[in-house]
């Protein structure tokens, strides 16, 4: 299987010991290693796959509980710079009740927000599946040419380039200029996921079906849409719909859930052998197999507290998969 690269923020999501309260009434928090392009690695070789991360961590402890815990989930850490000019970022996270959350960032500057362009290695991207990368890291900082140049390289080698838009408002002082940002890489992209809590943000419009046209542009060749506890659709170039249903699992942590099914679903690509060229290709019934695999996945990861860790075996999705009906 050809190897995932993503490319973005790698963090500490400082996890709260108490569900229900505002950042600034828990007294204690956890840290766990998240961060959206992390958490999709994480998903893609605990499902089997070979994944790596670009981007940077500073010179300290918590660099170094990223680096460690990544390695011991087989993620390649190699391609991480590490510097001592701006700390490893950190995310302290609030669960509500419903297991929607609350996020305070402490990154002005974070390490990886100086990732240099130059750091890029051609011979990185040689036998590559495809590229995974955010919204997070695309402001007005070395980290966005590093993604420009990481596209491109993807690109030349074959890849497939996979976008989340991940949002992430309180990072950003003016929201149009998030919103350009997301614009201007849409476009670049062969699949876009996108979920309903963003859609009218970045598109306008508050229906899927009146959003596609928007987004179905440049590179775009599918389209996936989440919707929560509802489910997911997908959208291809060539106008193939398909639709599975969310699983029962009641949510106990929804951190990193988004991040485990694009994960999962770029992993059943990679084990189809589904080049970028084939996705406006895909037929319902294969596009349908990827969406459950990829509810399941996100359905379990939910039941448990953090991010990567919280992710399912293949065998715990087949297990479960027998009892789903889609």
């Amino acid at each position: 299987m050809k190897k995932l690269l993503a490319i973005g923020e790698a963090l500490i999501d400082f996890i709260p010991q108490e569900m229900g309260k505002g950042i600034s009434e828990v007294s204690g928090f956890t840290p766990k290693v998240g961060g959206a392009p992390a958490n999709v690695c994480g998903c893609f070789c605990r499902l089997g796959g070979s994944a790596g991360l670009i981007t940077q961590l500073g010179e300290d402890a918590f660099g170094d509980k990223i680096v460690g815990e990544l390695e011991s989930f087989n993620i390649d850490t190699s391609l991480i710079k590490r510097t001592n000019k701006a700390n490893t970022s950190l995310a302290f996270v609030a669960l509500k009740e419903d297991g929607n959350r609350e996020f305070s960032f402490y990154r002005r500057p974070g390490a990886d927000m100086l990732y240099d362009k130059d750091n890029l290695e051609e011979e990185w991207f040689r036998d590559i599946f495809g590229l995974h990368f955010c919204s997070v890291s695309l402001g007005n900082f070395p980290m966005k040419d590093a993604h420009e140049k990481a596209i491109e390289l993807t690109r030349k080698n074959g890849g497939i380039v996979s976008f989340d838009p991940n949002l992430r408002f309180n990072l950003w002082d003016d929201l149009e200029e998030l919103k350009k940002s997301v614009w201007d890489f849409i476009p670049k992209s062969d699949i876009l996921k996108i979920s309903d809590e963003e859609i009218e943000f970045i598109t306008g419009e508050n229906k899927i079906e009146e959003a596609i046209p928007k987004l179905m542009i440049g590179e775009v060749k599918l389209i996936i849409y989440t919707i929560g506890s509802k489910g997911a659709y997908a959208f291809t170039k060539d106008g193939t719909k398909a639709f599975c249903p969310a699983t029962s699992h009641k949510a106990k942590d929804t951190t990193g859930a988004g991040d485990g099914f694009i994960g999962a679903f770029l992993n059943r690509l990679s084990v189809a052998k589904i080049g970028r060229e084939d996705l406006s290709l895909l037929s319902e019934e294969k596009i349908k197999e990827c969406l459950i695999f990829s509810n399941i996945c996100c359905g379990l990861s939910v039941t448990k507290n953090g991010a990567i860790a919280s992710y399912p075996s293949i065998m715990e999705i087949e297990d479960e998969s027998k009892n789903f009906i889609a």
